[in-house]
């Protein structure tokens, strides 16, 4: 296995790099590995542990700056609150999932450059709601990746809310590797000022009768930008299994932009997979008719983002977990009205 001193800086030519390149998301030199502090985990009591290295640049650096902690859920409701402070802080968290469960993160702070490695697995038969919620101050830079394995007849809700920091690069990544098990993944993007935000997903089906839906969501203000790429590959011999993934983006101003690329690879015949991608300004109409009942501008077109944005959860099922990001949304939206 390579150092991450070895591994050599991705070309802009490769996907998951294309629009945020490796150099902009490194705290210093693209193969340093500067000091980091650790961040504060509140809401659990974890283990020291190891997670498995990794030749992926962003993972690679992640596991050298971090030290491993373990949390193990088991039929139960958690909340972990997250704060980073410092010039450069990082963290690596694995978790295990048993039984039915749901957890809540919440990642809050004013460092200067953040990392969060996440690698977890939902044993056989159970089922992990996740709702990530992304409320650093705003001229934070955030690097987050993580790493999913659902195992038979398992399955994993994943839902983020991001709004926080001026540039965020995050890699989430699912292995559905047995019979029965399925994922929804979702994303709800805000987008102000210059903020940039470039969610990465990868949905891996290695096994027959495994089921995934992928949907993101991004609302772009000011001159925000957002990227979207999704890769969903179905291997060979993985018959009857469904993929699906949507994005869409709602521009709220001229200056905003928003990229969308969703990818298939589809190697088995018996399977339906389907993708889809649009963008479109802010509807004049709707703004109107809010202003009409009383709302100034700002006020309206919070309320059309936040009801877009929304929607990018209606694949998911925990009812607590939809409301977490509800409450969280809210909260978020009005402080910039503010």
């Amino acid at each position: 296995m390579k150092s991450h001193s070895e591994i050599l800086v991705p070309p802009h030519s490769e996907h998951l790099w294309r629009y945020t390149p490796w150099k902009r998301m490194h705290p210093t030199e693209p193969h340093d590995v500067p000091v980091s502090r650790q961040m504060s985990i509140i809401g659990a009591e974890l283990i020291p542990t190891d997670l498995p290295p990794s030749e992926e640049i962003s993972r690679s650096l992640l596991h050298e700056m971090s030290k491993g902690e373990e949390l193990v859920i088991a039929n139960e409701c958690m909340t972990l609150d997250i704060k980073a402070s410092g010039h450069i802080t990082a963290s690596s968290l694995k978790v295990v999932a048993k039984g039915h469960t749901q957890l809540m993160i919440r990642l809050v702070g004013e460092a200067g450059w953040i990392g969060l490695r996440i690698h977890g697995e939902v044993l056989s038969g159970g089922s992990l709601s996740v709702g990530f919620v992304n409320q650093l101050t705003s001229d934070s830079i955030f690097l987050r990746s993580e790493d999913w394995v659902v195992h038979r007849d398992a399955r994993i809700e994943h839902a983020t809310l991001s709004g926080g920091g001026i540039t965020c690069k995050s890699d989430v990544r699912v292995n559905l590797v047995d019979k029965g098990a399925e994922c929804a993944v979702a994303a709800a993007v805000y987008g102000s000022q210059k903020r940039h935000d470039d969610h990465h997903f990868e949905i891996h089906h290695a096994s027959p009768n495994t089921n995934s839906t992928l949907i993101s969501h991004a609302a772009c203000d000011d001159s925000s930008r957002s990227i979207g790429t999704g890769m969903l590959t179905i291997d060979e011999q993985c018959h009857q299994s469904e993929a699906n993934q949507v994005f869409r983006n709602l521009l709220l101003s001229e200056k905003a932009r928003a990229e969308s690329i969703p990818e298939l690879e589809v190697l088995a015949d018996d399977v339906k997979a389907g993708h889809g991608a649009a963008s479109s300004p802010v509807n004049s109409s709707q703004i109107h008719y809010l202003m009409s009942r009383g709302m100034n501008r700002e006020e309206a077109v919070g309320v059309i983002a936040e009801g877009f944005l929304i929607d990018a959860f209606r694949e998911i099922r925990n009812k607590d977990v939809i409301a977490f990001l509800r409450d969280e949304l809210t909260l978020h939206l009005q402080c910039l009205v503010i």
